[in-house]
């Protein structure tokens, strides 16, 4: 299956596609940057229901209502942080699985597009390229991958590593 991959800088919270990536916390709890734009954007309905939900495991992924949003869904899942201890190559994994476990979550319920942000590259500390590079990799590994993958940056800068990755896995 071929998967159309776009980069773009935009605000994730408002995209119209089918969904938006959360890069969520462990608990589950109201955070900053991407997380707390689209909880803003989604209204009180997603913190209400993930304050049910209580947790989530770094690399798991979590289908709500977008509520408010123009998605439909938000597909919340946690990065682990790159500079807590803890063996790298686990980190890596789990950063993979992130990937893979939202664009299976997107691929089972139907949804033609997703949109992720750039996972773990803030408070979270991951190098820009790498999570740009993980990111890439994931999706075209992906076997169950929606038609649309759109890498939704907050900066040009951001997006030069997307596209710069983007370059790398053609050559």
């Amino acid at each position: 299956m071929s998967v159309s991959i776009e980069v773009i800088v935009a605000r994730i919270e408002t995209l119209k596609v089918a969904a938006i990536v959360n890069p969520a916390n462990r608990g589950l709890l109201p955070g900053g940057g991407a997380d707390g734009a689209i909880r803003r954007a989604a209204g009180p309905e997603l913190n209400a229901l993930l304050a049910m939900h209580g947790g989530l495991a770094e690399g798991a992924a979590l289908v709500t209502p977008g509520f408010d949003l123009p998605a439909q869904w938000v597909i919340h899942t946690v990065a682990p942080i790159w500079f807590a201890p803890g063996d790298e190559a686990e980190k890596i994994a789990r950063l993979r699985s992130c990937y893979s476990r939202c664009l299976m979550a997107a691929r089972e319920r139907g949804m033609a597009d997703i949109a992720f942000p750039a996972i773990g590259t803030g408070a979270f500390g991951w190098p820009r390229d790498l999570g740009a590079a993980i990111a890439l990799e994931q999706t075209r590994a992906a076997a169950t991958a929606p038609a649309r993958v759109i890498f939704c940056c907050f900066t040009e800068e951001d997006a030069d590593f997307y596209r710069a990755a983007m370059a790398a896995a053609s050559e």
